[in-house]
């Protein structure tokens, strides 16, 4: 499969290296670009010659979230109807945590809404001094989701999670450190060569090991995750998607002002 909303590449050591990259749009998702990671993920589990995934962004953004400014596009042969697109685009996130392998994500600039939940499901984030976080759905009168209410409170704590997903705050690398969302900050120019040399240091090590660590460190976390992704499916679809408030979100975004919510 040629992919358009990403590259994807392999390095030395059983690196693969996963790039976002839509640079003019900061890496917005659209239905596609969830088909093309989900694709890659599969390809990638099956491939004995990689054993670590590295996830960044091209250019300023990291992934600045869905791309409200795209068109839906056809869908993929894969996802025939609006809730299998659906399905299909939330699980993403569940499936990069499933994926069997040490994953890392390099957090170059803006990792809002989608971006953020994809960090999250990897299982170490290191933000260059540019990254910012925004856990944004609220401000677009959206219930957060690609298991972003599953992932944040287990990772940073309850309040802060709830915290960040009330108030669709944005946060610097700096703040994401204290709260334990990243695990270091580099230079924007120490991002990619610390990123890899961490990735290329795993994939040298004790492969097998490393995919029962991660399996064991995760086994309470699948099944659940699981229920949680479906259940934010749900309330999206039925609840959020259509409401007047979302439309508002939607369009004050567009127009660049603050939304006027309603309450429905």
């Amino acid at each position: 499969m040629s992919y358009e909303d990403i590259t994807l590449e392999k390095q030395k050591s059983g690196v693969a290296l996963l790039t976002l990259n839509r640079p003019q749009q900061l890496n917005a998702v659209r239905w596609h670009s969830w088909d093309e990671i989900e694709d890659a993920l599969d390809r990638l589990a099956e491939d004995d010659q990689v054993s670590v995934l590295l996830l960044t962004g091209n250019g300023r953004g990291f992934c600045a979230g869905a791309d409200l400014t795209s068109p839906e596009p056809q869908s993929s042969p894969m996802a025939v109807s609006r809730g299998k697109r659906l399905s299909v685009r939330y699980g993403g996130a569940a499936k990069l945590l499933a994926w069997p392998k040490p994953t890392i994500a390099a957090v170059n600039g803006i990792a809002a809404g989608a971006g953020l939940s994809l960090c999250l499901a990897c299982d170490i984030r290191i933000a260059g001094a540019a990254a910012r976080f925004s856990a944004i759905w609220s401000r677009r009168a959206l219930v957060a989701d690609f298991g972003a209410t599953y992932f944040l409170p287990r990772i940073v704590g309850m309040a802060k999670a709830l915290e960040l997903m009330y108030t669709g705050d944005i946060i610097d690398a700096q703040e994401a450190l204290r709260i334990d969302l990243v695990s270091q900050v580099v230079e924007a120019d120490e991002l990619m060569p610390q990123a890899l040399a961490l990735a290329e240091r795993l994939g040298r090590g004790a492969v097998l090991a490393l995919e029962l660590i991660k399996r064991l460190a995760y086994r309470e976390w699948r099944p659940d995750l699981d229920d949680q992704v479906a259940l934010e499916e749900f309330y999206q679809r039925t609840y959020c998607l259509e409401s007047e408030d979302a439309q508002e979100g939607k369009q004050a975004f567009l127009e660049k002002r603050e939304p006027q919510f309603k309450g429905y």
